[in-house]
């Protein structure tokens, strides 16, 4: 018996957008879902580059006109993959026309954005997810199962980073990830706010952040056209220059209110060779854990419990069976990588489409995020703790 088809358009075509079209494209083939994705529309601000995109990608159509397609009677969920500055305006209209919505992470540029997209999913009663996408590593969610379970007991501290280097060169142009009308914040934003939620997700909410911001190079040429992040981005020799409005690096001290935990993050673009290091250490009263996306399919694990003679981080493999998502892959030790976590996202959000209690980062998670966001852009500022 054929499934019950489910359209989705896109919206945005660049690195993000790729990610988001090969999940939906691998999802079904690996996952037995109770409907079946139909990549329907791609959406971009370039019609010829959107049609190219839409051709490569595997959609059946394209358009330069999201709110024509948002509008649509035959689309059935709406995924965005934009600049922050169109987070809002984007989910608000999707949900408006009764569409289930997708959107990238940070929700949006400020809390006061993500309590208006929330309330407006809410209002219209459609299931809403924002893409916190390390959370469906299946070594991050067999540590948040060990943390539910108790095995690593009472939490004493999270300790985080995410550190980059793609802007290090001076010459590097002034694109719209380094600017504050379009990102909302810098690395603090963009990498910072994976490794907020993840604390979110494996600990708890954030109460009051002690936080510094930096940013090192505060004038840069303006590129000729809204290009991404790729480290080969020139801007021309004539091109006039243009300020940075974002931090390019963030230090964040957090506690957690009614617990006895400590966390520290950092977030950086300014680390030569951290190409996109993205780790953190959780010690508790029975033991440890540690995971580094850059080495995703393992995680070590330190057990209190173990006798003297066996003590030792031991590394555990999360592509044995029995690890979340982990039967739908390859044998034991065949590596899964950073383009299966939007499967296993898309997967999630599909087949929880007609339950009450969702397993996935939603858009209330998203707003936490945000407003911890904001009390480090506050504390930034006040050189004092701030309440979230």
């Amino acid at each position: 018996m054929a499934k019950k088809k489910l359209n989705i358009a896109l919206i945005g075509t660049k690195f993000m957008g790729k990610t988001h079209s090969n999940g939906l494209r691998q999802v079904s083939k690996f996952f037995d879902l109770p409907t079946e994705p139909v990549m329907k529309v791609l959406c971009g601000r370039d019609p010829g580059d959107t049609k190219a995109a839409a051709a490569q990608m595997g959609w059946e159509e394209h358009s330069a006109n999201w709110k024509e397609v948002i509008a649509r009677d035959d689309i059935d969920i709406v995924d965005i993959a934009t600049p922050g500055d169109l987070h809002k305006p984007m989910a608000i209209a999707a949900a408006k026309a009764g569409k289930h919505v997708i959107c990238e992470k940070p929700l949006a540029n400020t809390a006061k954005e993500s309590e208006a997209m929330l309330a407006a999913v809410k209002k219209a009663g459609v299931k809403h997810m924002c893409g916190f996408s390390y959370r469906f590593a299946p070594a991050v969610a067999t540590i948040k199962k060990m943390i539910r379970a108790g095995e690593l007991g009472e939490i004493f501290h999270f300790r985080a980073a995410y550190q980059q280097d793609w802007i290090v060169d001076p010459e590097f142009p002034l694109v719209w990830r380094l600017q504050k009308k379009h990102a909302g914040s810098g690395a603090l934003g963009d990498i910072g706010a994976h490794i907020l939620d993840m604390c979110h997700n494996l600990v708890g909410p954030i109460s009051e952040v002690s936080a510094a911001t930096q940013t090192f190079i505060k004038k840069r040429k303006i590129p000729d056209s809204r290009t991404g992040m790729h480290r080969s981005n020139r801007a021309s020799k004539k091109a006039k220059m243009g300020t940075v409005t974002v931090d390019d690096a963030a230090i964040v001290l957090a506690r957690f209110k009614g617990r006895n935990t400590l966390a520290t993050f950092e977030a950086t673009r300014f680390a030569p060779g951290r190409r996109n290091h993205h780790t953190f250490e959780i010690n508790g009263s029975k033991g440890s854990v540690v995971w580094d996306l850059e080495d995703m399919n393992y995680f070590q694990y330190f057990n209190r419990a173990d006798p003297d003679q066996a003590q030792g981080f031991r590394r555990v493999n999360a592509t044995d069976p029995g690890h979340p998502y982990a039967d739908a892959w390859w044998p034991p030790a065949h590596s899964i990588g950073y383009e299966h976590l939007f499967t296993h996202e898309f997967y999630d959000f599909i087949r929880e489409l007609n339950r009450k209690t969702v397993s996935y980062p939603t858009f209330e998670d998203g707003l936490q995020c945000n407003r911890v966001l904001d009390a480090v852009e506050k504390s930034a500022r006040s050189k004092k703790w701030e309440k979230v």
